[in-house]
């Protein structure tokens, strides 16, 4: 039997490719595997071929908002299980925020992040 560990998988999503390629490359350093699109319905795709353990979704994307992209897939039983941590430089609304805490498996960070904060909450994520 093989103890060879298998990594998680991340999708990242953000309309600015820098950030993504950022981000994706701090994730790929820690040991994941990752990929990255700039647009939402790309990631909902994405997310059936890839079958990802984690996203990473930006809130403002041009092609659909980020709470649209979760919002697909948390009421898609195929999906409804993956965790998705918000990363956005925009200030929220009380009804995205309260949608984000109701499901209790969702994470909100604002960005700029730190290489380690970032980690930090994919790790506790993961965890879950």
């Amino acid at each position: 039997m093989s103890s060879e560990i298998i990594p998680k998988k991340i999708l990242v999503v953000d309309d600015e490719e820098d950030i993504a390629v950022h981000l994706s490359n701090i994730l790929k350093g820690a040991n994941y595997e990752v990929i990255y699109t700039t647009k939402g319905r790309d990631a909902l795709e994405l997310v059936k071929s890839f079958k990802p353990n984690l996203i990473i979704l930006d809130i403002l994307i041009p092609d659909m908002e980020g709470s649209e992209v979760a919002s697909i897939l948390t009421q898609d039983p195929a999906t409804a299980d993956i965790t998705i941590i918000f990363l956005t430089g925009v200030i929220i609304t009380k009804k995205e925020e309260s949608w984000i805490n109701k499901t209790g498996k969702h994470y909100l960070m604002a960005k700029p992040t730190t290489t380690k904060e970032l980690l930090d909450k994919v790790k506790e994520a993961l965890s879950r």
